[in-house]
């Protein structure tokens, strides 16, 4: 470990144990500024001069404060967080620190409830100097694709659902959509997985597709796949309900039929009224 030349609020930094006090000890970067360490997180190791890697934020009296506790997202980071109090001025998130995470009510689309999971963006409040939330996310995507292009494999977030698909942050910068009717397995808000560039638009903004270009159909292997995890036998046929597909294969109801006829015809299974039969 290498000591941390400056105290970086947001964000985890390595400072050298200064000196022991009642309320904890202090933990000093290279310029010589200090930060306490409270005594709920000091360990017997952490004697002077030994290095110590610690998060840093604004105490309930906006004073800067150190926690060896890693919050679930720091500074410029997205998470999906539960809201655990509300005020006039805003409201509060848990972020897995003592002290919740305000996110001021002019930073929320629409009113926060208690126990609802919303995401946001962890930022940098000029007017107050400590980290707050953000739920107002379209400022911070770049509209200018870089180093991306159609057929790309890319890594994204689920952050929200609308009428016309999930919104995804793509590669941590930029603005992506899945459409509803490209998605055939359940996906959650807060979902980190790998996705496809169908087409960037001139407005910065990716279309995106959860499976590749010209992939061959694999619906049939996936249904024979379940059969064998469910002993070889699954209540469903030609006339189940669409959405029951869906949640259960991961398929349009259009695939599923294809799949059952595609096996029914290789003798791998046999349809019935009563559920598919593996043979």
């Amino acid at each position: 470990m290498q000591q941390s030349e400056h105290l970086e609020l947001g964000f985890i930094n390595t400072l050298r144990v200064d000196r022991h006090a009642d309320p904890g000890i202090f933990l000093i970067a290279g310029d010589g500024i200090d930060v306490l360490l409270p005594n709920a997180y000091v360990k017997e190791e952490m004697v002077v001069d030994s290095l110590v890697d610690v998060f840093l934020y604004t105490d309930s009296e906006d004073r800067l404060v150190a926690t060896t506790l890693k919050p679930k997202a720091m500074l410029d980071e997205f998470a999906l967080l539960e809201v655990v109090d509300v005020a006039p001025f805003g409201a509060f998130l848990d972020w897995g620190l003592p002290k919740d995470l305000l996110c001021p009510r002019m930073l929320q689309k629409t009113p926060f409830k208690v126990g609802e999971k919303r995401f946001v963006k962890v930022v940098y409040d000029e007017q107050t100097h400590r980290l707050v939330a953000s739920e107002k996310l379209g400022n911070f995507f770049l509209k200018k694709v870089k180093g991306i292009k159609a057929a790309d494999e890319v890594n994204i977030t689920i952050i929200t659902k609308t009428p016309l698909g999930f919104k995804c942050i793509v590669e941590d910068k930029y603005e992506g959509l899945i459409y509803h009717n490209e998605i055939f397995e359940k996906i959650s808000l807060g979902d980190k997985r790998a996705a496809y560039v169908k087409t960037i638009r001139k407005d910065g903004n990716i279309d995106l597709s959860l499976r590749k270009a010209g992939e061959r159909n694999s619906s049939a292997d996936k249904v024979l796949e379940l059969l064998k995890h469910n002993n070889g036998i699954m209540a469903y046929n030609y006339k189940s309900d669409a959405q029951l597909i869906k949640d259960v294969f991961g398929l349009s109801k259009k695939e599923f039929k294809r799949s059952l006829t595609t096996l029914a015809d290789a003798k791998k299974i046999e349809v019935k009224d009563s559920g598919i039969y593996l043979k």
